[in-house]
C-alpha cells in the first residue's frame, strides 16, 4: 500500500519485547531458586555448616594427634581418643549429602562437642605459656591457703604475698615438682645442703644472713660471695625464707651446691618458735590483717637476729639483689667503735636524711630524732650481736612497731625507716668501697666505682633477673647464674 507503514518493523519490535520479558522471567525464577536454596535454614546451608565444622575440628584434632604421638606411653589413651574422634568426624564429613544431613547432623554435633572438650583439655600439655600461667595460679592459691590457715591459728609461717615475676613463680613450682617426683620414686633429696652443726654455730667462722623468697637471686649471692672468698669453707650462709618456698630451695641447693665448699643453712620462721604473735608485734600485726607488714614480714624478721643465732657474735646481712666481688672476711675484723650496726651512709650533699623517711609531724618522732641526721642503707650491714643485745635493740624495735601499728611514724611497707629508728646513733659508717648502690636505677655509675666495689647493689626497680635491667650491669649478675639448671629455660628467664 502506497504511503502506508510496513508491518515488519512492528513485528520485530514485539518479538524483541517478548524475548526480553521471557529472559527476565527466567532470571527472576533462577534468582528466587538460588535465594531459596541458600536460605539460612535450608538443608544445603545446614549441610555446608556441618561439613565445615566437622572438617575444621577434624583438622584440629589431627594436629593434636601429631603432637600426642611424641608424648610418653602415658599419653596413649589421649592419642587414641584423638584418632578415634578425628576419624569419625572425617567419616561423617564424607557421608554428608542433602538426603542424609538431617540424620547425621545430630551425630556430627555430638562428635564436634567431644572434639572441643578434648582439644581444650589437651591444650595445656602443648602450650608452655598456659602451663606457666597455671603454675603461677597454683602458687597464688597455695599462698591464699596458707594465709587462711595462719589466720585460723594453724601456722606461724610467713605468707609470700609480694608480687613476684611469673618466671620466679615458675622456677619455684618446677623445683617443687621435681621434689614430688623424687619422693614418688622413694628417693630422697640429699642432706648435703645442711652443714654439720659445728659450722652453723662456730663464731670464728664468717656468718651471713639472707632473708628472701627469690631462689635464683639467693643462689647468685651465695655463689658470688663464695667465689670471691679467700677461704670459702669458712663462710656460712643462713638463708631464711617462707615455708612454702623451703622445698624449692632445698632442691636447688641439692642440685647446685654452694661452690668451693661454702655452707648453706635453709631456715623458715617455723624454726624459731619464739617468734610468734604473743612475742612479736610483727607477727601479731600480720595476723591482725596489716597488709603492709604482711608484704614485708620476711624483711622484718631481720630485727630478731640475736635471738635467731644466739651462739654468734657478728653477722653480715646481705640483700638478695647484691653481687659480691671481693672477699668480705675483713668485715668480721672491722672496728665498729662499739656500735651495733655498720652500714653505708647515704647523706651525700643533703641526700637521704632522716626527714625523708619519718613522719616528723608526729610528737614521738620530733622528740627523739633529728630530720637532718644522716640516713644509711640496707644491702651490706655488719651487725655486732653483742652490742645489739647490750643496747636492747630488739626491744626498741618491738616498741616502735607497737607505736607504728597504724602507720603514723613511717610507711610500714618499707623496712628501712624501722632500721633508722632502731639503730639511731648506733650505726658506724662503712667505707663506700664496700657497697656501691644504684645499679637498679642509675645508668651512669662510674665503671671504676663498680670495679673497685666489694659489693654492687641492684637496688631499684630494674633488677638483674628482669628483662628491663641495664645491659651494662647485667653481666655482673648473670655470670654467677647456674645456667646448667634446665628450669631457667623452661621458665623463660631472659638471661
Amino acid at each position: 500500500m502506497a504511503g502506508g507503514r510496513s508491518p515488519a518493523p512492528r513485528r520485530a519490535a514485539f518479538a524483541a519485547l517478548g524475548t526480553l520479558l521471557f529472559l527476565a522471567c527466567v532470571f527472576f525464577f533462577l534468582s528466587a531458586t538460588t535465594i531459596s536454596t541458600s536460605a539460612p535454614n535450608s538443608p544445603a546451608a545446614r549441610l555446608a555448616a556441618v561439613r565445615r565444622h566437622a572438617e575444621d575440628h577434624a583438622a584440629v584434632l589431627a594436629a593434636y594427634t601429631a603432637h600426642a604421638r611424641r608424648l610418653s606411653v602415658d599419653s596413649a589413651s589421649q592419642t587414641e581418643s584423638f584418632l578415634s574422634t578425628s576419624s569419625r568426624l572425617s567419616a561423617i564429613a564424607s557421608r554428608l549429602t542433602l538426603s542424609t544431613v538431617a540424620l547425621l547432623e545430630k551425630e556430627a554435633r555430638g562428635h564436634v562437642k567431644r572434639a572441643r572438650a578434648l582439644a581444650a583439655g589437651a591444650k595445656e600439655a602443648f602450650d608452655t605459656q598456659s602451663k606457666i600461667l597455671k603454675l603461677s595460679d597454683t602458687v597464688f592459691a597455695v599462698g591464699q591457703q596458707l594465709l587462711r590457715a595462719r589466720r585460723d591459728g594453724q601456722l606461724n609461717s610467713r605468707i609470700a604475698a609480694v608480687s613476684t615475676p611469673k618466671s620466679l613463680h615458675c622456677l619455684a613450682m618446677r623445683l617443687m615438682e621435681t621434689l614430688l617426683l623424687v619422693n614418688a620414686s622413694s628417693a630422697a633429696v640429699p642432706d648435703a645442703v645442711v652443714p654439720p652443726v659445728p659450722e652453723l654455730t662456730d663464731p670464728s667462722l664468717y656468718h651471713y644472713a639472707i632473708f628472701s623468697d627469690n631462689i635464683l637471686a639467693v643462689s647468685v649471692v651465695v655463689a658470688s660471695a663464695a667465689r670471691a672468698a679467700a677461704e670459702p669453707t669458712r663462710h656460712v650462709f643462713h638463708v631464711v625464707t617462707a615455708p612454702m618456698y623451703l622445698p624449692a630451695f632445698r632442691v636447688w641447693f641439692a642440685r647446685s651446691p654452694p661452690p668451693l665448699g661454702a655452707h648453706v643453712q635453709l631456715l623458715t620462721a617455723n624454726d624459731f618458735p619464739f617468734i610468734n604473735a604473743s612475742s612479736s608485734p610483727v607477727l601479731r600485726q600480720v595476723e591482725d590483717g596489716n597488709r603492709d607488714v604482711a608484704l614485708r614480714e620476711l624483711d622484718y624478721l631481720r630485727f630478731y637476729l640475736p635471738e635467731m643465732f644466739p651462739a654468734l657474735t657478728r653477722v653480715v646481712l646481705l640483700e638478695d639483689d647484691v653481687v659480691v666481688q671481693r672477699d668480705l672476711a675483713d668485715l668480721w675484723r672491722l672496728d665498729m667503735g662499739g656500735k651495733a650496726n655498720a652500714a653505708l651512709h647515704t647523706c651525700f650533699g643533703g641526700f637521704r636524711r632522716y626527714g625523708r623517711y619519718l613522719n616528723f609531724s608526729h610528737p614521738a618522732v620530733q622528740e627523739r630524732f633529728q630530720p637532718r641526721a644522716c640516713a644509711w642503707s640496707y644491702g651490706v650491714n655488719v651487725f655486732d650481736l653483742l652490742a645489739w643485745g647490750r643496747d636492747q635493740c630488739t626491744e626498741q624495735f618491738d616498741r616502735l612497731m607497737e607505736m607504728n601499728e597504724n602507720g603514723t611514724l613511717w610507711d610500714a611497707a618499707s623496712v628501712l625507716p624501722a632500721g633508722l629508728m632502731t639503730f639511731y646513733g648506733n650505726t658506724a659508717p662503712l667505707d663506700k668501697s664496700w657497697h656501691v648502690m644504684g645499679l637498679g636505677y642509675n645508668p651512669h655509675i662510674r665503671p671504676e666505682d663498680i670495679g673497685g666495689a666489694a659489693v654492687v647493689h641492684f637496688n631499684g626497680n630494674l633488677k638483674p633477673w628482669l628483662d628491663v635491667a641495664f645491659n651494662q650491669y647485667k653481666q655482673l649478675w648473670t655470670k654467677y647464674v647456674d645456667t646448667d639448671m634446665e628450669f631457667l629455660t623452661l621458665c623463660n628467664f631472659g638471661l
